[in-house]
């Protein structure tokens, strides 16, 4: 694997798409940064990080075989082997829908895939991943974030824990390449955060109590409603892109 090194960017994902562009850069090229300024999560939301005390990283593959209308299976297969990779030190980690790791109701990590299409074809996907790893505390205004620091009471060997990342990563992405679609979709669901149970929701229309029904492959989180008027209880599916639905 081609590991990249450097002290400071302001985006990893940035750093390695303008490096790419560049020169020819073999599959599974990873960036790492010691300290990213500028980390952006899903929708541009923010990332914060304490310089060399975190994970910041990019991963460039060129899924060409995936359908572009089953491009979120890339992101299901990443989220796995980061929920996996985390298994080996702490208890209650899932993937929050659409790609952020949560243990218990914190947030640990997120993931930023950015696609690129010729056509009908994925030619290239750089996959930035932030997590929080021996900082002690958070500044930002960020709800509920965690490091493996303030779950274990101790520092986490850095680079040991990215060659496991990457080693999960790595057997999710050749399941993909073997076309084992519906294992990974299942693994996905089976491990979502709160898939279990109704909880409250909110969109455009204000707050409704649901429960995951499922994830489609094109990524759309399908959630069954539960609506209770007197005596009278009703039910319906309701589907949502990335940032039209929130979770209370």
């Amino acid at each position: 694997m081609n590991i990249i090194r450097i002290k400071e960017t302001a985006s990893t994902n940035a750093f390695l798409r303008e490096l790419s562009e560049k020169e020819t850069l073999p599959e599974s090229t990873v960036l790492v940064a010691e300290n990213q300024t500028a980390g952006r999560g899903q929708a541009g939301n923010s990332w914060e990080t304490a310089a060399g005390k975190n994970l910041t990283f990019s991963l460039l593959l060129r899924p060409t075989f995936l359908p572009v209308e089953q491009h979120f299976l890339l992101s299901e297969a990443v989220a796995l082997g980061v929920k996996e990779a985390l298994d080996e030190y702490v208890e209650k980690v899932s993937v929050k829908w659409s790609n952020d790791i949560y243990v218990g109701e914190r947030k640990i990590a997120g993931i930023l895939i950015e696609n690129e299409l010729t056509g009908r074809e994925i030619t290239q996907s750089i996959i930035g991943i932030g997590l929080n790893v021996n900082q002690k505390t958070f500044v930002s205004d960020a709800p509920n974030p965690v490091s493996l620091y303030q779950l274990l009471g101790r520092e986490t060997d850095l680079e040991e824990l990215l060659s496991k990342i990457l080693e999960h990563i790595s057997v999710w992405y050749l399941l993909l390449k073997h076309e084992k679609f519906d294992i990974i979709s299942d693994f996905y669901y089976q491990n979502l955060y709160r898939r279990d149970g109704f909880y409250d929701y909110e969109d455009k229309n204000g707050v409704f109590r649901a429960k995951i029904k499922s994830v489609s492959p094109e990524g759309y989180l399908i959630l069954q409603t539960d609506v209770s008027t007197g005596s009278t209880t009703v039910s319906e599916t309701r589907s949502y892109e990335i940032k039209e639905v929130k979770f209370i």
